[in-house]
């Protein structure tokens, strides 16, 4: 009776054993599924947050993948244009910039054509206006950048007797621009507003001839842009001429500025610049064109700008 009991005991104290073990098991088992379960969710968590951070990034136009912008410039902003890229490169390495550099109005004409174009940067609100008449801008993108002022300038050394716009018929010969080029048409109606041009509806429309006439009859070197008349001038080749005094940036020891012609004979020399509609651009380098035009409104681009002999104040 007694070793019955104690088999009894016994066979009940494995069951007991068994019981616990598989009730371990099953809890370390549910346990590891609940913790595989959370790290899994976790780790997909990560992943997301991860996705949005890189989603956002490029959102916020912080990094574009590389991709090329191309800017049509006047050709009196081609030096400080390749400041003002390196500059803009320092946080965007991955866009290329590519500059076109000309007249204002020959610029604008290839535009109008369909030249491939991202940014338009103009010497002149007036080729603005009509590309955005012409729906070819991009809406809400364009923005007055900087001013310049005309000046009259002589080739170092020489002893011309012109000091300005009043006495310009003192000169031999004069490199100016045709009435097209912003530098040309400001000219114009400084003669007229200084009583030398009759007034005109239209001053760009005055000819060569015309101011040759006005003038008494002095030679007058047509250029297609601002650059061939600093050169003509700075060469020698002329005697004075009308430029951008930004024109004289790093030809000090080559231009001498005669006379800074005021802005009450000129007018604002605004310079506008806006994206334009390219239909060829993909996504990235659409946002890249207008980050660009961006930072040409930031106060890093206005410091290099004052650099220039630009003036920042553009209303």
């Amino acid at each position: 009776m007694k070793t019955k009991t104690v088999s009894i005991l016994l066979m009940a104290a494995m069951a007991l054993s068994l019981a616990a073990c598989g009730f371990s098991n099953s809890t370390d088992s549910s346990s590891k599924s609940s913790s595989k379960a959370e790290s899994t969710s976790a780790s997909s968590a990560s992943s997301e947050a991860e996705s949005a951070s890189s989603a956002k990034s490029t959102a916020d136009g912080e990094v574009f993948d590389d991709t090329t912008v191309t800017v049509f410039a006047a050709k009196s902003l081609n030096s400080v244009m390749e400041t003002l890229i390196s500059e803009y490169n320092k946080t965007q390495p991955n866009v290329k910039l590519v500059g076109n550099y000309d007249s204002s109005g020959t610029l604008m004409t290839q535009i109008e054509e369909g030249a491939s174009c991202d940014v338009f940067f103009s010497a002149a609100a007036k080729q603005m206006d009509q590309l955005e008449e012409e729906n070819l801008l991009v809406e809400g993108t364009r923005h007055n950048i900087v001013n310049n002022q005309v000046c009259v300038v002589t080739y170092e050394g020489n002893n011309t007797e012109v000091t300005g716009l009043e006495d310009l018929n003192k000169a031999s010969s004069i490199a100016l621009a045709d009435g097209s080029v912003p530098v040309g048409k400001y000219t114009r109606e400084a003669l007229v507003n200084a009583g030398i041009l009759e007034k005109a509806d239209d001053v760009s429309a005055i000819t060569t001839q015309q101011v040759s006439e006005a003038l008494g009859g002095v030679e007058i070197n047509e250029c297609a842009n601002v650059g061939a008349v600093t050169s003509a001038v700075a060469e020698g080749s002329n005697e004075v001429g009308t430029v951008y005094y930004s024109d004289t940036y790093g030809l000090e020891d080559r231009l001498k500025v005669l006379q800074v012609v005021p802005y009450d004979l000129t007018g604002n020399v605004i310079y506008p610049a806006a994206q334009v509609v390219n239909k060829e651009a993909d996504e990235t380098e659409q946002a890249a064109a207008k980050d660009f035009v961006e930072f040409l409104t930031s106060d890093e681009a206005a410091a290099i700008f004052r650099n220039y002999y630009f003036d920042t104040e553009a209303e």
